[in-house]
């Protein structure tokens, strides 16, 4: 890979089979992959429990209808407080969104969720790709079935719709903007008719095209 420090984002609905497809991607390019890690890593950093970044992870903080209506996005630049109410929604965002700087300072990887491309975008990381994987309602309730060992059909349609409204509440509470406005992403990819193994062939494919050396 060029030594430039390449970070790739991805959004991803759930059920599209998203969070597979990066791990997929890091493992095939030789880089680290970020999910959930970002919560351990953010709660080593800034000293508070874990707990609490898993309670508010990928949701929206308080006074949502506020901050929907209202168009204001977080600045993801800001520095955390560190005394007072530091386990707020929006201070545990500003230490997630220090990490996820922090990371993409110093290597080449592949983050899923937690508005990332939002986050690296607002500090002006140059090398950076913004992935939106997505795949219709048959397919997403089929994953969520299969990955989540849930047999019945409208009990994984719950799921499914329950947590895509958490996302796109927690999108717009801290970015300001619609989590699925494609003039946010540099690639969207709807991965109902493809295997997992081939949407990220398909990235990988899309981030030579751009120019890097992979």
């Amino acid at each position: 890979m060029d030594k430039s420090k390449l970070v790739i984002t991805i959004a991803r609905q759930y059920g599209s089979g998203g969070r597979v497809v990066g791990r997929k991607l890091a493992e095939n390019l030789g880089i680290n992959f970020y999910d959930n890690k970002i919560l351990s890593m953010t709660a080593e950093k800034s000293a508070v429990g874990e707990k609490y970044f898993r309670q508010a992870d990928e949701k929206a903080g308080h006074n949502l209808l506020r901050r929907i209506v209202g168009g204001m996005g977080k600045n993801p630049l800001a520095a955390p407080k560190i005394e007072g109410d530091v386990t707020s929604p929006d201070n545990l965002f500003r230490f997630q969104s220090a990490v996820l700087r922090q990371l993409a300072e110093e290597e080449s990887c592949v983050i899923v969720g937690r508005c990332a491309d939002y986050v690296l975008q607002a500090a002006g990381k140059e090398d950076l790709i913004r992935i939106f994987v997505y795949a219709d309602t048959p397919t997403c309730i089929r994953r969520t079935m299969e990955t989540d060992s849930i047999t019945d059909t409208q009990e994984a349609l719950d799921k499914l719709n329950r947590i895509t409204k958490q996302r796109r509440e927690y999108h717009k509470y801290f970015t300001g903007n619609d989590w699925e406005d494609m003039d946010h992403y540099d690639l969207l990819i709807n991965s109902s008719r493809l295997e997992l193994d081939q949407v990220a062939e398909l990235i990988k494919t899309y981030i030579k095209m751009t120019g890097y050396d992979i």
